[in-house]
């Protein structure tokens, strides 16, 4: 069962809250309707449950807050807005990449694939996707945990006829199975159809709190539709005969001024009065009509807002249900009901005059496995793949002209650093992977599917400077060994000599790589944006060296020399001594004024991230 009680979104500059004191519940096997116009507050509310809006109030799902539920895939699947996935990434890629942030084992992705009838689809690329595939696919994300609940914001928009009963199919399958379905919608024919339960709100409150039966009752009234070029006489001519007849007939002439819309009659008399006077008809059909909604108050001795005290409807008709609407509940309810559907419970209203407990907006959770996430994330486009082969095969023509002078250091041109470049083309590249780390998430948002948001995790973040450290050293080595080969290729093996500071180069070469990666990283999760990454890892040489290189040079009256084995010394746990060639090593690259405008732009936008992404409570 899911509860929502006292939800209240925040005021934004005077407005007022567009959910306002909203309580209601939705029962276990049966699907529930969150019916509203466009703007009454619905896309809110189901933000607001979820926790992705601050304001007042509280959600349970099966007794417990969101955000004290240890695994929430398993418990609440969401579908909010399109599948927030990169366009090329494919159908199986995408749903593989979710089961390593849900925790789910990567065979579910083929079971949902039939389950949503995508089986044939799974190498597709999502921009290549129609409209009512995406659907299904947005669908399959949100069972992929295999949930209890499901929550769907217009599921249906867009979507032909048979697409859309196929997915309320689904979920009324879902419901039948134990499940708590919710979803909203505009239509409330769709609601009537498809609902056993129908919640109707109108500015953000709550107007109605219906089973469907009761709804098609109050809601949906039979009319007659008529299209004539005479509307205004035939709408004269009816209203006359029912008011002689003391019939409770009404007549509504619709904006295009030549149609009609008549409750209280049938096809037969209006054709026949039609046909007495002379009016020439060119439509003539029975229709459901929306009657607005119905403010459902709880009114003492069993009256409700549909009958008076003395039993007469609230349009000054007798009370009794006509056969159109018998036939139209009975329908609606057949079709929404499912299989053995569970009746409704009354909703819970907010006990006493307190104030409901504050939402304070939370980010998605981060994924269970992030290295694993990350990985498929990173491979399952062939962006990375391609700038990795640009990478390399722009190094390996820049290192044989390079070396075609004869005055190029050897480290420079195996690095294929020339001294026009602010940086070789591997440090560009791994800046670029690691600012598309950060950026793709932000750009499409894989972790918070539809919210909007992305996730604040330290263990994603280590994930990504993990992965993209490894990524930077990979793609530092494949250019050094195809620089190599190139030069071994058109000059021979004379010209490739290991100098005798080969640790030292090593080192620096690691450093300015992993360094660029992680540079692009960060100021990409600062500024949410993948340029911003690209434009940190250019500032590095373009500004950073020139203001460290300006820096006045004091003499220096004492030498660091001798400061590896002091620290040794220093630390409890021995290590051995060929550590302090490597500890040497990177004080000496942190020396240079490249590394020491890299460890400087490192620091500031580590400080940066944590002050934007991470002010709050730090969560794994």
């Amino acid at each position: 069962m899911l509860q929502a009680i006292g939800l209240t979104s925040a005021r934004h500059r005077g407005l007022p809250p567009a959910v306002d004191d909203l309580t209601f519940e939705a029962a276990s096997g049966c699907v529930t309707a969150l019916l509203g116009a466009p703007g009454s507050g619905k896309t809110a509310a189901l933000r607001l449950m979820l926790e992705l809006e601050p304001g007042r109030g509280i959600t349970y799902f099966r007794g417990r807050a969101l955000h004290r539920v240890a695994d929430p895939a398993r418990e609440v699947g969401v579908l909010l807005g399109d599948v927030p996935g990169h366009p090329v990434r494919t159908v199986r890629g995408q749903l593989r990449m979710l089961c390593a942030a849900a925790g789910v084992p990567a065979s579910r992705v083929d079971e949902l694939l039939d389950t949503v009838g995508l089986a044939g689809l799974g190498d597709q690329r999502i921009a290549s996707l129609s409209h009512g595939m995406d659907r299904r696919l947005a669908l399959a994300s949100a069972l992929l945990g295999d949930p209890h609940a499901l929550i769907l914001d217009d599921p249906t928009e867009g979507l032909a006829a048979r697409e859309a009963d196929w997915l309320h199919g689904v979920l009324r399958s879902h419901a039948a199975r134990g499940g708590v379905v919710l979803y909203t919608t505009s239509d409330p024919k769709e609601a009537a159809r498809s609902a056993g339960h129908v919640v109707s709100i109108d500015g953000g409150r709550l107007v109605a709190d219906q089973g469907v039966a009761d709804f098609a009752r109050t809601r949906l009234r039979p009319r007659v539709a008529v299209r004539t070029p005479h509307a205004a006489r035939l709408a004269a001519v009816v209203s006359r005969e029912a008011r002689a007849a003391r019939r409770s007939v009404e007549v509504v002439t619709e904006a295009s001024r030549s149609r009609l819309s008549v409750y209280g009659s049938t096809c037969a008399e209006i054709g026949d009065t039609a046909f007495r006077h002379g009016l020439p008809v060119h439509q003539l059909a029975d229709e459901v009509g929306d009657a607005g909604p119905v403010v459902d108050h709880a009114v003492p001795g069993g009256v409700t807002p549909a009958s008076g005290a003395d039993g007469t409807g609230a349009d000054g008709t007798d009370g009794h249900v006509t056969e159109a609407e018998e036939a139209g509940a009975d329908k609606a309810g057949g079709k929404g009901a499912g299989a053995a559907v569970a009746a409704p419970q009354p909703a819970v209203r907010a006990a006493g005059p307190e104030l409901a407990p504050p939402i304070r907006r939370r980010p998605a959770r981060g994924p269970l496995r992030p290295v694993r996430y990350e990985l498929r994330r990173l491979f399952g486009v062939r962006t990375t793949t391609l700038i990795m082969a640009v990478a390399l095969v722009a190094s390996a023509g820049i290192s044989v002209l390079l070396a075609r002078d004869g005055r190029t250091p050897l480290p420079n041109v195996l690095a294929a650093w020339p001294s026009l470049l602010p940086l070789p083309p591997a440090a560009l590249c791994a800046g670029l992977l690691g600012a598309l780390s950060f950026g793709d998430e932000f750009r499409y948002p894989a972790l918070a599917a539809g919210c909007g948001t992305v996730p604040r995790r330290l263990g994603l973040l280590l994930a990504k400077l993990a992965v993209s450290a490894g990524v930077a050293l990979l793609l530092a080595l494949l250019v050094v060994l195809a620089s190599a080969a190139s030069l071994r290729l058109v000059y021979g093996g004379d010209l490739i000599r290991i100098p005798p500071n080969a640790m030292s180069l090593a080192v620096s070469w690691s450093g300015l790589t992993v360094g660029c990666a992680w540079a692009g990283l960060l100021a990409a999760g600062v500024f949410r944006v993948t340029a911003a990454g690209v434009a940190a890892v250019l500032a590095v040489p373009v500004l950073m060296v020139p203001l460290v290189q300006r820096m006045p040079k004091a003499p220096t009256a004492r030498s660091m020399a001798g400061l590896p084995g002091r620290l040794r010394d220093l630390a409890w746990p021995r290590w051995p001594h060929e550590t302090d060639r490597w500890a040497l090593a990177a004080m000496r690259v942190v020396a240079h004024p490249v590394g020491t405008a890299l460890t400087l732009s490192l620091s500031v936008l580590i400080c940066a991230y944590l002050f934007t992404s991470l002010r709050g409570r730090v969560r794994w």
